[in-house]
């Protein structure tokens, strides 16, 4: 399948439960008033291989989360093959998204965006299962398109722009597709830089005064670490696989228009965001205990990232499998994920990746609290 692209030059993580709190602001006086608890805001993914929620409330131009909830339904599991989800995926789906309608009741949220990605783009059976949902659940999931996908992973990354960054790529590994957005932030003043990848509310039309960062391209290659494992799945080395999917990922680019810029230069900044990517930082580091603290921001070179995904081709299958860095969820993807960032980092002007522990709903979140103007006094205000 061919990657998915704009009409026209100008178109277009491991979870804890945190508690939530009441602000109670103080009066003039010095006395305490009682005040409304801030809203709270639900955002939903449902992925190729995983379905994952927050629960927020807006605070000073960030969110708190007062709860969460992961799990890994292999939903696109046969889809390469037979062009529908399957009963099994569709059942472990239900299932979790029955623990989602619970919390959401539980915590009375009623301001929420609950989105499908690439595998219901797909599936030729999709929109019977959205019907089910609905009949099961009471939920009503929207299957969002490529570039909507794109935008969400560029407005949850806006915290992490640095000042200087000229030209930005955000990268959204995910289990069925992969997006990259490439940003032209010259004309934005250094300080609003971040601030001006949240104006993008529609598409990748920008919304508000201002200057405004420009979209160079954008590209959505149908290629994610489920999606790139299954077309593989039949090469027997462990280490000709992972040749083979990240030269064929890397072919997939021919089209993009920054592709193989070639002088490195400053002002150039990736920002990369996916499961693979934080497993790949926290391996970095040593973690045997994920730590979101440590990975969420980090700066890793190419030489650095390459060291650990060597690492991992020394291990093979069986020790990935064991490794407590990696962990049991995500050993049978990493391989394919680590295929397509090595290939991400062999093409771009720069040997530096920032790393993004967050993504759609965490893009979810800021879009649905900045239209509605309840970010209060933080930078995205």
């Amino acid at each position: 399948m061919a990657p998915q692209r704009p009409q026209g030059a100008d178109a277009f993580p491991n979870e804890r439960a945190v508690p939530g709190g009441i602000v109670r602001p103080v009066e003039s006086s010095g006395t305490r008033k009682s005040a409304e608890p801030a809203p709270l805001y639900a955002a939903l993914d449902l992925g190729t291989n995983s379905c994952r929620m927050l629960i927020a409330q807006p605070r000073a131009g960030q969110f708190h989360v007062v709860d969460s909830f992961s799990k890994t339904v292999q939903l696109g599991i046969g889809l390469e093959s037979s062009g529908r989800l399957s009963r099994a995926s569709m059942g472990r789906t239900v299932q979790a998204l029955r623990i989602c309608q619970k919390k959401l009741e539980t915590h009375g949220v009623n301001r929420m965006r609950l989105v499908a990605t690439e595998a219901c783009r797909r599936a030729s059976n999709s929109r019977d299962f959205m019907r089910a949902i609905r009949r099961e659940t009471g939920l009503t999931l929207e299957i969002i398109p490529p570039e909507e996908e794109a935008r969400l992973a560029v407005v949850s990354c806006a915290p992490l722009v640095q000042r200087r960054t000229e030209q930005l790529l955000v990268v959204d590994i995910g289990g069925g597709s992969t997006e990259l957005v490439w940003l032209d932030l010259t004309g934005v003043p250094q300080h609003d830089r971040p601030n001006a990848l949240m104006r993008f509310h529609a598409g990748f039309k920008t919304h508000g005064d201002g200057p405004q960062a420009r979209v160079v391209d954008w590209i959505s290659v149908p290629l994610g670490v489920a999606t790139l494992r299954e077309q593989f799945g039949d090469v027997e080395s462990d280490a000709a696989r992972f040749a083979l999917m990240s030269w064929y990922f890397e072919e997939q680019l021919s089209s993009f228009s920054p592709y193989n810029s070639d002088n490195p230069r400053e002002g150039f900044q990736i920002i990369g965001t996916s499961g693979t990517i934080t497993t790949v930082a926290a391996s970095f580091l040593g973690l045997r205990r994920y730590d979101r603290t440590k990975v969420d921001g980090l700066t890793m070179t190419s030489g650095q990232i390459d060291t650990v995904i060597q690492d991992y081709l020394s291990l093979g299958p069986e020790g990935r499998r064991t490794d407590p860095r990696i962990g049991r969820d995500r050993h049978a993807l990493i391989m394919s994920g680590a295929a397509i960032l090595q290939a991400l980092m062999r093409c771009w002007p720069t040997d530096r990746l920032s790393v993004a522990d967050r993504g759609l709903r965490e893009g979810l979140l800021y879009a649905q609290m900045s239209a509605d103007g309840v970010l209060g006094d933080g930078p995205y205000r």
